[in-house]
């Protein structure tokens, strides 16, 4: 909010110094109007200049400079061949724009190949914030995880929040819909609890593209440009980001891989909750949200057993373990089901 206060307040005296001075012999209201679109263009170019990695930037300002040196040497062949006049003023200034121009366009496109390593310890330290830098997507910050990790000190760095999470965000918490009305407030207080930590970097930051519509892809062109990773629980934004190069931080990965390690063979007990798919199976589930399928065990729906493990199987979605009772527990009596009578 300060730097769009203090961008207005640019654009507002740039105005008022164009409309007191009318350059150009324009009167006062045309230099004022031409004064505010000049603003509004330098703000514009400043914008894309942020959103520039230093590499770019570093290549764009190179560019430029032999853009320039080549249009001063273009100069002096055009001051030696042609007679002095407006024709050649207007070719010089003409071919010192396009150099320029082309120099910038190039340098930028061509700055991800400079290799920054070579000056030294300069940029060491944008490098090592830069790899500790994550981008937080929306369905990280639902889930709610990613504040108890964070508090662990597991997640190092800063992480970063664009400007269009949030506005996902609030559309998630303004719904219609019940359910999403309480996740998206569950993602604000989630949000709230981790600026609130101060041992931990939250940084709300504006970068935006126009030019993409979708929240995903805008994730995986910030994490780009600022060389990050990117935190989520979205499966097909994982892999889409995987396939564009950009390294992801998966929760539900994290998750899977602390769950406690079930051999064959060991003794758990489980609670078994409701009826499997398969016939005479019984499904409960441990602390973590494991699930545990239960041969012969539908009739002991609401009761705690005793189990031995049979196999476990690890799914996208997580683990499974199967299970079988034992023989005392399978040679107990069925309880007949009392019918109420009308």
């Amino acid at each position: 909010m300060d730097l769009f206060a203090l961008r207005l307040l640019f654009i507002v005296i740039f105005t008022v110094a164009c409309w007191f001075f009318h350059p150009f012999g324009m009167n006062a209201w045309l230099s004022g109007a031409a004064g505010a679109a000049a603003a509004g263009l330098m703000i514009f170019f400043e914008l894309r200049v942020r959103a520039l990695t230093l590499r770019r930037l570093f290549g764009a300002v190179i560019g430029s400079l032999l853009g320039i040196a080549g249009a001063f040497l273009f100069s002096l062949v055009l001051r030696n061949s042609l007679p002095p006049g407006r024709f050649e003023s207007l070719l010089q200034v003409s071919v010192l724009l396009l150099m320029t121009y082309i120099g910038l366009v190039v340098g930028a496109s061509k700055g991800d190949l400079l290799n920054l390593a070579a000056l030294g310890g300069l940029f060491a330290p944008e490098r090592a914030g830069r790899r500790n830098t994550k981008v937080v997507d929306t369905s990280a910050i639902i889930d709610g995880r990613i504040a108890d990790i964070a508090e662990t000190g597991f997640l190092e760095g800063a992480l970063i929040v664009p400007e269009f999470v949030l506005r996902e965000l609030q559309m998630v918490a303004d719904s219609s819909d019940p359910s999403k009305r309480q996740r998206g407030r569950r993602g604000l207080d989630v949000l709230q609890r981790m600026r609130s930590d101060p041992h931990l970097t939250l940084q709300i930051v504006e970068e935006d593209f126009a030019h993409i519509r979708e929240v995903d892809l805008k994730l995986i062109e910030l994490a780009r440009q600022l060389e990050a990773k990117i935190v989520t629980n979205d499966f097909n934004l994982n892999k889409v980001a995987q396939v564009r190069g950009v390294p992801v931080l998966n929760i539900n990965d994290l998750a899977n891989s602390l769950r406690p390690v079930v051999l064959p063979g060991e003794k758990m007990r489980v609670l078994v909750m409701k009826e499997g798919k398969e016939f005479d199976q019984g499904v409960g589930y441990l602390d973590d949200g494991t699930m545990v399928v239960v041969d012969h065990a539908r009739r002991l729906i609401g009761r705690s057993v005793e189990i031995a493990v049979t196999s476990v199987l690890q799914t996208a979605s997580g683990k499974m373990i199967f299970g079988k009772l034992d023989e005392m527990q399978k040679a107990e009596p069925v309880r007949p089901v009392e019918m109420s009578s009308s």
